[in-house]
């Protein structure tokens, strides 16, 4: 199983006592697969993965298989920083009914790149999940070589994917190039679904699907369709959302924003990170009614 398409990060909604709105995440649901989405990937770093603990990461996910009933994919976040706690929440992930996991590479401590290479092998041998690698910079504070992406795609077959949130097309390019079929690449950057898909990339993992999940399914429908004048608008339109959403304001805080303004129950951010401000908010709404 080697993932393609484009897939929504999940937000998770809060309440002010930062208890899960079930109900609310049901009805986000519903939004993001009839606009054509190809799956739903809980418990990543929008999903605020990082605040959930072990039990709320299961119940996320079961909620989520149980609420898609087979309509899309469902893949979870069981990234973490030790070997051993990995190992543990993507087993957990399994159970659970994922169908694949995504998988950071490990931070606070910064890994050698033979520590990296180790990390994702001990974790890929020990469970019976495909695997997506998850390339963050900008959480781990440092960029996974894509030498040592394409040596663990050569020794274990159930690396499928990588979700790559450098923004980098160069570092792109050389994952494609040394991987070749062996695994998909998948942008993790709003600015990069295009640039990706013609690099031979096969789709994207993008926080901006939170909100416009049918523009970036339409981007990748006019790719497909050789149409390459309607997918650079629908590209210029994704990377303005994320512009504004993702690089200009905390991004958790203004997707669930952006997703309130357009009439869906998305709840507040879990402490300690917090709601934006109003005047951040008349902006979301402008930059929604250019879209």
């Amino acid at each position: 199983m080697k993932p393609e398409g484009i897939f929504v990060p999940n937000v998770t909604p809060f309440d002010e006592k930062g208890e899960i709105l079930f109900d609310a995440l049901g009805d986000l649901i519903e939004y993001w697969v009839e606009s054509g989405v190809s799956g739903v990937v809980a418990n990543a770093s929008t999903g605020e993965g990082p605040y959930l603990s072990r039990e709320e990461k299961s119940q996320v996910i079961e909620y989520i298989v149980d609420k898609v009933d087979g309509r899309v994919r469902v893949f979870a976040g069981s990234g973490s920083m030790s070997t051993r706690e990995t190992i543990q929440l993507t087993r957990d992930a399994l159970d659970a009914g994922a169908e694949a996991a995504l998988i950071t590479t490990p931070f606070f401590f910064k890994p050698s790149e033979n520590e990296v290479r180790a990390f994702f092998i001990d974790v890929l041998n020990s469970v019976d999940l495909p695997v997506i690698l998850y390339n963050v910079p900008k959480f781990t504070g440092y960029s996974v070589n894509p030498s040592v992406v394409s040596a663990i795609a050569n020794e274990c077959s159930n690396l499928v994917a990588i979700k790559d949130s450098s923004g980098n097309p160069g570092t792109m390019a050389e994952v494609i190039r040394l991987c070749g079929d062996k695994i998909n690449a998948l942008s993790g950057s709003a600015d990069m679904i295009l640039p990706t898909l013609m690099l031979g990339g096969k789709g994207a993992i993008i926080a901006v699907g939170n909100v416009i999940p049918q523009e970036c399914t339409s981007l990748l429908s006019a790719f497909r369709n050789n149409d390459l004048a309607t997918a650079g608008d629908f590209q210029m339109r994704a990377s303005f959302v994320n512009k504004v959403l993702v690089r200009e304001n905390p991004q958790i805080a203004a997707i669930k924003a952006a997703l309130t303004k357009i009439g869906y129950e998305s709840g507040i951010p879990r402490k300690p990170l917090l709601r934006i401000s109003d005047e951040k908010m008349e902006e979301i709404a402008s930059t929604l009614s250019l879209v």
